[in-house]
């Protein structure tokens, strides 16, 4: 988003309803899309008032200083994320910004109710096409897009899974129209990561806030890692004694760091590959006390990689044989084998149908706009606007693999034009959104940064969400990617009681 027509600076006189203007807010910018802070005409939003009064009395110093303790914070704990594309330095600390977003309890409310509904439709979904296929004989979703996608797994066909919960952890990107409306970007389905950085940012934010926090009578959060065991217990045919374990790809993974933590917070393994074997199928780890049985494994390994006796032989990060112990109902997965299916950016666009399909109900939280390249009427009118679209890749994940067109130059534009052509079923477009703004800590003042938020909804014998998520934040001045990986960072989420 570049500043020009209906963008406007206030000055202090103009802030009569608000600290805009006034220290530390006089670099703060308001444009077209909703800020999360302030109304458009400067006035200080309800949900913020408490911490807009608390940053107007500390001077600049302590700010900073607040913001470097949280910093130091996440250094000290090791809170990394890896950047596969720099050769020179891959692993880096994430960015934390120092001031939470701040969402009321009505707003959250309604979020809540559409992602319970999403994700209820969505597992439906997943049960139908490895099972009967109805919503492809009654052409809902072209059978062609289903067969043919690079994550459907034909081998999980009439697998049973758990009550029916193919997708038990689930973040779903959320950002707000200028209406302050949220609709739903994206769906990650696969192996979500982000929950570690929301339990970290609470935990520093409150100590740079306590005051603020305390009279906020905000909703916790860190209870999440109780019930995401809870949701794999749930997973297993009994519910005493189970055995459970978190496989991870190892150090070198870019959320490594999260498959410690949560491993960690729940009490159970942390295991590679190499400490699993499966016997007459049954999955065992190897521990210094000898062999123990494990009954539900929480995967970070991707389908690919899962077991090389039915996948990618090359795999060295998944276990020989976990396919047919899974297969035999003698461990559990979550997530589900296949559900990247679901999670496409070309099955997004059909998503609100399946809600109607699956529950008769309408959607309660609406997706963006999505053109499917693969339809020429549409592919027409992607190409004749690049300059207007966000475009995407189906299959890519993390910021990579698209083209916000308004950023582009015409070279890229061009360049990206060819990709599409040459593989228009590979590709999705949306009209570029103003993402919200909300206050971020930025070199000694606040400043507005475009954000959005990612929940994280759980889903086994019942679904359950922790009132908040992680808010990314595009750190660069105008900058629409949030993504970690090309400079975004994150912040805390705060959820008001009623």
């Amino acid at each position: 988003m570049q500043h020009g027509a209906g963008m406007k600076e206030l000055t202090r006189a103009e802030a009569v309803s608000g600290p805009l203007g006034a220290a530390p807010f006089g670099n703060y910018v308001l444009g077209p899309a909703y800020d999360e802070m302030f109304t458009p005409d400067g006035g200080l939003r309800p949900n913020y008032a408490a911490l807009g009064e608390r940053l107007a009395s500390l001077p600049a110093d302590e700010l900073n200083r607040r913001q470097q303790a949280c910093e130091q914070s996440f250094l000290y704990q090791g809170i990394t994320f890896t950047v596969y594309s720099d050769s020179k330095a891959t692993e880096r600390i994430i960015p934390t910004d120092l001031l939470p977003r701040i969402v009321t309890a009505a707003e959250w409310a309604r979020v809540e109710a559409g992602l319970k509904q999403r994700i209820a439709a969505l597992n439906l979904f997943l049960r139908d096409i490895y099972s009967d296929g109805r919503v492809l004989k009654d052409g809902i979703v072209p059978r062609k897009m289903i067969l043919g996608s690079k994550h459907y797994r034909r081998e999980m066909r009439g697998v049973p899974v758990p009550h029916g919960a193919y997708v038990n952890v689930c973040g779903t990107d959320l950002v707000r129209r200028a209406d302050g409306t949220f609709v739903v970007l994206e769906d990650n389905l696969r192996v979500p990561s982000g929950v570690s950085y929301m339990l970290a940012n609470r935990d520093v934010v409150r100590r740079a806030f306590p005051g603020v926090f305390r009279a906020a009578r905000v909703k916790p959060i860190e209870h999440y890692p109780l019930e995401l065991l809870a949701t794999l217990k749930s997973l297993a045919p009994f519910h005493d004694d189970v055995s459970i374990a978190v496989l991870s790809p190892g150090v070198f993974n870019s959320a490594y760091f999260e498959h410690a933590f949560l491993a960690r917070q729940m009490g159970v393994e942390l295991v590679e590959g190499r400490d699993l074997l499966v016997n007459d199928n049954v999955v065992y780890a190897r521990t210094t006390s000898g062999l123990k049985r494990i009954d539900v494994i929480y995967r970070r390994v991707d389908d690919d990689f899962v077991d090389p006796l039915n996948f990618r032989e090359d795999s060295s990060l998944g276990v020989a044989g976990l396919f047919n112990a899974y297969r035999a109902g003698n461990v559990a997965l979550a997530n589900a084998l296949g559900t990247g299916v679901a999670d496409d950016k070309a099955i997004y666009a059909y998503v609100p149908r399946l809600i109607r399909y699956y529950l008769s109900e309408e959607p309660l939280i609406e997706n963006v706009e999505t053109f499917l390249c693969r339809e020429p009427a549409q592919l027409s009118h992607v190409l004749a606007n690049l300059e207007k679209l966000v475009v995407k890749a189906v299959g890519e994940s993390g910021g990579y693999g698209m083209l916000v067109g308004p950023h582009a130059s015409v070279a890229e534009r061009e360049a990206f034009a060819a990709k599409v052509k040459a593989d228009p079923e590979n590709y999705i477009a949306q009209p570029t959104i103003q993402l919200s703004t909300a206050p971020t800590f930025i070199d000694g003042s606040v400043e507005a940064r475009h954000v959005d938020l990612r929940p994280f909804i759980l889903c086994g014998e019942e679904t359950r969400i922790v009132p908040g998520g992680l808010t990314r934040v595009a750190l660069r001045k105008g900058s629409l990617v949030v993504n970690s990986s090309q400079g975004g960072g994150s912040k805390d989420t705060w959820v008001l009681s009623e």
